[in-house]
């Protein structure tokens, strides 16, 4: 702490923080996916899995909003890896013994549990940004893109942790094991967070997390969209295809998917961190000079749509497995790259159109919109792979990031949103 300020320190904690929790929560989704697969659930039944942990993020958000303005951001970040530990101990005691249902529903339940943890922290972390960060453009869009970035490159880590824990220590061991590491974080971060990260709004009521401006209402509804297209794919299409491409159904043939499955979403996921965090570096000048964002923005969401029209018509038209494949890795790292940009550049316009005194309900409501375009995606992820494939999955996000290009194309430049 010789060599850092005050609020370098406590954002260096609140990243960690951040890391260790975004760790175990990649991990617990391709625990849960894969180990529920081989149990023989439907990709609508997998999708099940995960909706309560979306559906959790649509109303934990704003009201973890609220409760920031009025209590501070350290009670937030607290709650949320103290309900992580809680919902990884819980899902170690699921019963194998229990009916398909019985689990279903249990499943879900703890899933819930989990998806407001992630939201309590993520709202908290990416809130303190705003009160950390140095009062500029450069510095906060570096701040925010460092902290984004770099969640998303551990979260990469997790998924290839994830499927590296099933096939040697097991679905219930890699559970308690995550449980210790997330408590040993919650106790550093007691011990070590001195900041307070308090901006109170005492007059804060729970309603006013729905934001007046127009901008924050439109970059969040392009949001749902942004998201949305990503993971109706990527939740259950993708890694249920490469299951059925490299699995053959003994052991070794799992256990072959279990990496091929692990290592491509990690290294998309790492991938996705490392542009994010770099995405500044693309648009900053050297002199410091505002450029606008807002126009930016526009032209990568049209780089998106164009390279899922893309996509998607080779994929249509070409169905033998060794060019599908090609096709798929190629294709969706490129999406990757385009995406990270777009996430980056969206994670700073938020904290740049929210006013300092209500930064976090703010956030909550625009990562409540967030939440609802990934429980859509979850969904329809399940639904359009049952009924037609990844095809049918890439067609839908091509759907939804031109709504997405719609709704960003409102968006205007306003430098005094940002004051108070």
């Amino acid at each position: 702490m010789i060599f850092l300020s005050k609020e370098q320190f406590s954002y260096l904690i609140v990243t960690f923080a951040y890391w260790v929790f975004m760790l175990s929560d990649g991990a617990l989704r391709m625990l849960v996916l894969l180990h529920f697969h081989q149990n023989g659930f439907s990709p609508l039944q997998l999708a099940y899995l995960f909706l309560f942990y979306e559906l959790a993020g649509i109303f934990t958000n704003p009201s973890a909003g609220w409760l920031a303005a009025r209590y501070g951001l350290k009670l937030t970040l607290y709650a949320g890896l103290t309900v992580q530990i809680i919902s990884l101990y819980s899902l170690s005691q699921l019963d194998e013994n229990w009916s398909q249902n019985f689990s279903i529903f249990y499943v879900l339940i703890v899933q819930g549990l989990s998806g407001i943890a992630k939201d309590l922290t993520k709202m908290s972390s990416k809130s303190a940004v705003k009160l950390l960060a140095p009062d500029n453009q450069s510095s906060l869009f570096k701040w925010v893109a460092i902290l984004t970035g770099s969640k998303n490159a551990v979260k990469g880590f997790g998924f290839l942790l994830g499927c590296a824990l099933l096939a040697t220590i097991g679905f219930y061991n890699s559970l308690i094991s995550m449980v210790v590491i997330v408590t040993f974080i919650l106790v550093c971060s007691f011990i070590f967070l001195k900041n307070d990260l308090i901006n109170k709004n005492n007059k804060a009521k729970i309603f006013d997390v729905f934001s007046k401006s127009k901008n924050i209402n439109f970059l969040s509804a392009a949001r749902i969209f942004l998201f949305g297209a990503r993971d109706v794919w990527f939740v259950v299409g993708l890694p249920i295809f490469f299951y059925s491409v490299f699995s053959d159904g003994s052991v070794d043939g799992n256990k072959k998917a279990f990496f091929i499955i692990g290592s491509f979403m990690a290294a998309w996921i790492i991938l996705y961190g490392i542009i994010q965090a770099y995405s500044p570096k693309l648009f900053l000048k050297e002199d410091n000079r505002k450029i606008n964002l807002v126009d930016i923005s526009k032209n990568w969401v049209l780089y998106l749509l164009i390279n899922l029209i893309l996509l998607t018509f080779l994929l249509f038209f070409f169905s033998e497995i060794f060019l599908t494949t090609i096709f798929l890795f190629s294709g969706l790292f490129i999406f990757c790259g385009i995406f990270a940009v777009n996430s980056s550049i969206h994670s700073y316009l938020i904290l740049h159109f929210s006013k300092m005194n209500r930064v976090s309900l703010d956030v909550g409501f625009y990562y409540m919109a967030n939440a609802t375009g990934r429980f859509f995606g979850t969904l329809l992820s399940g639904l359009s792979y049952q009924f037609g494939g990844l095809t049918l999955s890439l067609a839908l996000s091509t759907i939804m990031i031109a709504f997405c290009l719609y709704l960003t194309s409102f968006l205007q430049e306003s430098y005094n949103e940002q004051k108070i």
